[in-house]
C-alpha cells in the first residue's frame, strides 16, 4: 500500500522504521508536528520522526493544524492507501480521516479499552496493573475508540519506569504495526469492535499530578515515581525548593518513619510514608544534576525531624 505516516516523538521512529523496512508498503510522505523551540538557545528543532524522514529522504509535512486546507489539498494529491499513525500529538478531523481508503490506523499503547488517551503507560505504571501492551485499531472521531486490528501484550517489571516500559512497547508496537499494515492489504486481518466494559482514561500528566504525598502507603510513592520518570518527573518539597525523585525502593520492614520524615544512613537515605519507609535511591534538587540521594544528603546535612514536602 501507499502510506503517509504520521508521528511526532522519538517513541514513533522505531514504527517508521518498522515500516521503512518491511519492504512491501511505500511510505511516501510523513505528517508531523510543526518544528519547536529546543534547549538553552530555544532554537526551533524538527521532531525526531522528521529528522528520520529526512535521512530517508521522505517528504515530510508540518501542519500548523491538520485541518489546513493547503494540508489537506497534497494529501489528497498523494493519494494514500492508509495512515499509519504513533503518538501523532493533534486529533485529526473527519476530512482528513476520509481521505485515505482504508483510514488512519493508530498503534497506542496499551490493551485498549484500558487507558484511552495521552498517558497510557504513566497511568497503566501508576495503577498499578502487571500486564499492559499495545494496540492497532482505526482511528474514529471518539477519543481511542475505534475498532482493534491487532494486540501485543507486555509484562511490567517491578522497577520499570514509564521511559522503561515505553521504549519497549514502541519496538514491539513497531512490529504490530507493520503486521498490521500487511494484514489490511491482504485483506486477512478485520478490526473488531471494543468491548463496553473496562474503559479507563489516561488523559495527559499534569505536574501536580506528579506531586508525591508522602502520606500515601510507599507502594503508592514507588508507582507515582516510576508512572512520571522521565516526564513530567515526579517532585516533592525540601527547605522550601522543589526536589525531584527520580528513584525509590519501598522497604518493607521499617516502620519507625512519620510521612515524609527523613532518615540518613551512612550510604542510605530513608523516608516515612503511610506505610512502611522507602528508600530514596536517585534525586535531583532544584537547578541541579541528578545525584544519588547519598550524596545530595551529605551536602545539604539533614537535621533529625526534617521532612518531605513540609
Amino acid at each position: 500500500m501507499k502510506l503517509v505516516f504520521a508521528g511526532t516523538p522519538e517513541v514513533a521512529v522505531p514504527a517508521l522504521d518498522a515500516l521503512l523496512a518491511s519492504g512491501r508498503h511505500e511510505v511516501a510522505a510523513v505528517v508531523t508536528r510543526p518544528d519547536a523551540p529546543a534547549g538553552r538557545g530555544r532554537r526551533l528543532v524538527a521532531s525526531p520522526v522528521a529528522q528520520r524522514a529526512e535521512e530517508a529522504g521522505i517528504e515530510v509535512l508540518k501542519p500548523a493544524r491538520p485541518r489546513d486546507e493547503e494540508f489537506l489539498a497534497r494529501l489528497r494529491e498523494i493519494a494514500p492507501d492508509c495512515c499509519p499513525v504513533v503518538a501523532y500529538g493533534a486529533l485529526l478531523p473527519k476530512v482528513a480521516l476520509d481521505i485515505p481508503a482504508r483510514g488512519w490506523v493508530n498503534l497506542h499503547f496499551s490493551l485498549l479499552p484500558a487507558w484511552r488517551g495521552a498517558a497510557p503507560v504513566q497511568h497503566s505504571l501508576m495503577s498499578g496493573d502487571e500486564v499492559t501492551g499495545a494496540s492497532t485499531f482505526l482511528i474514529e472521531e471518539g477519543l481511542d475508540s475505534g475498532p482493534v486490528y491487532g494486540v501485543v501484550t507486555e509484562d511490567i517489571r517491578p522497577t520499570d519506569t514509564s521511559g522503561d516500559l515505553l521504549t519497549r512497547l514502541a519496538f514491539a508496537g513497531a512490529g504490530l504495526l507493520a503486521a498490521t499494515m500487511d494484514g489490511i492489504e491482504d485483506g486477512a486481518l478485520h478490526a473488531v469492535p471494543q468491548p463496553v466494559e473496562g474503559i479507563t482514561l489516561a488523559p495527559k500528566i499534569q505536574v501536580e499530578d506528579a506531586h508525591v504525598d508522602f502520606a500515601v502507603p510507599a507502594m503508592r510513592v514507588d508507582r507515582v515515581v516510576r508512572g512520571c520518570t522521565p516526564a513530567p518527573g515526579a517532585w516533592t518539597v525540601f527547605r522550601g525548593e522543589r526536589l525531584k525523585l527520580i528513584q525509590v525502593a519501598p522497604l518493607p520492614d521499617r516502620t519507625d518513619l512519620a510521612p515524609g520524615e527523613l532518615s540518613v544512613g551512612k550510604n542510605n537515605v530513608y523516608a516515612g510514608t503511610g506505610s512502611h519507609a522507602v528508600e530514596l535511591l536517585w534525586v535531583q534538587p532544584q537547578g541541579k544534576k541528578p545525584m544519588k540521594a547519598a550524596d545530595w544528603a551529605r551536602g545539604v546535612r539533614i537535621a533529625a525531624g526534617e521532612r518531605l514536602g513540609a
